[in-house]
């Protein structure tokens, strides 16, 4: 069994669309980026908090394991999360207009092993460099209005309307919508998972 930390909708499908039975635990920590932290460490830094905060709390049986998982947008070194609000959506779209930039998520597993005492943890990080057409002041300011963009890294989602933007990805799909599912799927299969 895997007990996921985040209450992300995208993430529930993309586990529920693997086949990989899940209960859902949030974990309800501050994401505040250390000074000088680089983007691939503050991802796994909080993919890791969320994980221990959720396996602290629950203390789950061997052979039931928590994932935890950040995913964050990166361009000239800054790092996107959700955006505060639709002005804050806005300024994230007008700084990936027109360039290629960096979706990382983090990933952290953390159990014990059936027949096993000690506690494990694996981190782990995924990136994929996303292309974005250039856009309109327009076209932000009525994407942004849908309200898609509030909930999601770098105030865009994949899958949905912003789909019609980007042409060209390299890397893990599934890692832009904000799990890397065979990078999840690996790490369960390594440590008697699934």
């Amino acid at each position: 069994m895997l007990l996921l930390a985040s209450s992300s909708p995208r993430r529930q499908e993309l586990l529920r669309n693997a086949r990989i039975l899940h209960t859902i635990h949030p974990a309800d920590i501050p994401e505040i980026r250390n000074v000088g932290e680089a983007p691939a460490q503050f991802a796994q830094r909080m993919a890791r908090d969320k994980a221990r905060a959720v396996y602290s709390a629950l203390r789950p049986s061997p052979g039931t394991f928590v994932l935890g998982a950040d995913t964050v947008v990166v361009v000239d070194d800054d790092v996107f999360g959700k955006p505060a609000d639709e002005q804050d959506a806005s300024r994230m779209l007008r700084r990936l207009s027109g360039r290629t930039h960096v979706v990382i998520t983090g990933i952290c597993l953390c159990g014990v092993r059936t027949g096993q005492s000690e506690v494990f943890e694996e981190v782990k990080s995924e990136s994929t460099r996303v292309v974005i057409l250039p856009l309109s002041d327009d076209e932000i300011n009525d994407y942004v209005a849908t309200g898609e963009p509030l909930d999601k890294a770098g105030a865009y989602a994949i899958q949905g309307l912003a789909s019609r933007w980007i042409p060209r990805i390299e890397g893990d799909y599934f890692n832009v919508v904000g799990l890397p599912v065979a990078s999840v799927c690996r790490l369960l299969r390594e440590h008697g998972g699934v």
